[in-house]
């Protein structure tokens, strides 16, 4: 079939992007669903921090490829074996779809799931397919997803069904901002009531961490970024503290804060810079967790004696060391409880032929999540 996709055609182009114009709007051919695959008709596709990483060269992958990993959908075709999905089922696109059968599937770790990691890296399917082409050549899929485009084809475990009274652009948040963010907190840090956390860096992810601290039950909240206004946002999302990274003073403003340090915090950002801050931040006996993806030139130097000496821990979070069909139903229902308030993170709705226009946006730091309205 025909469909419409946003092309990466080259990696690294000069900002501002509504001028250099990295991503192609173009008619591509979409394979139909392979043995175990599904497709799907994109309904909402948000703008993250990922995505503008591969566009900006911080982590390389082979053009052209069609990007977009946080989005939701409507069945519209299933391959041979599917059958517990059904024609017009609404649904979640998941970056890291799972075999079920490898190492940290087995544990319960479907997040970390080696085949999916190995097909993302291809450009492929799980299956080792490429269902995209553009004048007659393959183009490569972002971790198994490309919702950058009205139609995608994916795998079985690539898409979790959710209830149709759900908004698919809320749904789409839900795919990866919320999992991740919220999933970090109630996952890997496992934040319990009473205790001090501090995000570092408040993007669509942060924002929903700090949700997901609130909800928690969290009694100190500290909210660190470089830009005042979205310091000022996340007040009226339960922060109890505003830092702002840029005053040289602000490691010890906010260990006096707390006394000394939080007992969780969390970096954003995607910035050994901010990793740092973040282990500065963290009290004796703490944890500290990072979620962002650097450029994998960037390194951490820590003091060693002091993970032994005070018991830290460092971690790091993929997908919020989610299992998403576990998670996602929790959250969902923390929305519809009032104590997730998703919607708030949308800053934004575009058509697809705006996209280089919004990731200048993003890029600028002008704003949050942006959802791509498909049918806009």
């Amino acid at each position: 079939m025909k469909t419409r996709a946003a092309v990466l055609t080259r990696i690294g182009a000069p900002a501002p992007y509504a001028e250099s114009r990295p991503l192609e709007v173009v008619e591509v051919d979409l394979a139909p669903p392979g043995p175990g695959e599904v497709l799907v008709r994109v309904a909402a596709a948000g703008l993250c921090h990922s995505d503008l990483s591969i566009i900006n060269g911080d982590r390389p992958r082979r053009p052209p490829i069609v990007l977009g990993h946080e989005a939701s959908g409507i069945v519209e075709g299933l391959g041979e074996g599917v059958t517990d999905l059904e024609i017009g089922d609404h649904v979640i696109l998941l970056f890291v779809p799972s075999c079920g059968q490898c190492g940290p599937c087995a544990e319960g770790r479907p997040a970390l799931c080696e085949p999916a990691a190995a097909a993302g890296v291809a450009g492929t399917l799980m299956s080792g397919a490429k269902r995209l082409s553009w004048n007659g050549q393959p183009v490569s899929h972002f971790v198994g997803v490309s919702a950058f485009a009205e139609h995608a084809v994916l795998a079985r475990t690539g898409v979790l069904k959710i209830d149709k009274s759900l908004p698919l652009e809320i749904a789409a948040l839900m795919g990866c901002a919320v999992m991740t963010g919220v999933g970090a907190v109630a996952n890997t840090s496992q934040v319990r009531p009473g205790q001090s956390v501090a995000i570092v860096g408040l993007g669509g992810v942060g924002l929903s961490a700090l949700m997901g601290a609130v909800a928690a039950g969290a009694a100190r909240i500290v909210a660190v970024d470089l830009a005042d206004d979205k310091l000022a946002f996340a007040k009226t999302l339960g922060a109890t503290d505003l830092i702002n990274a840029g005053d040289e003073k602000a490691v010890e403003q906010l260990r006096e804060l707390t006394g000394g340090g939080v007992d969780h915090a969390l970096e954003m950002v995607g910035s050994a810079k901010a990793l740092e801050f973040a282990y500065k931040v963290t009290r004796r006996g703490g944890t500290t967790v990072t979620v962002g993806l650097p450029a994998s030139s960037q390194n951490l130097s820590i003091p060693v004696w002091q993970l032994v000496a005070e018991e830290r821990s460092l971690k790091g979070s993929y997908l919020g060391s989610c299992v998403p069909r576990r998670d996602v139903a929790r959250y969902v229902a923390l929305y519809r409880g009032g104590k997730l308030p998703v919607d708030k993170l949308m800053t934004g709705r575009l058509t697809l032929d705006q996209i280089n226009e919004g990731f200048d946006r993003l890029a600028r730091g002008e704003a949050i999540r942006q959802i791509i309205v498909m049918n806009a």
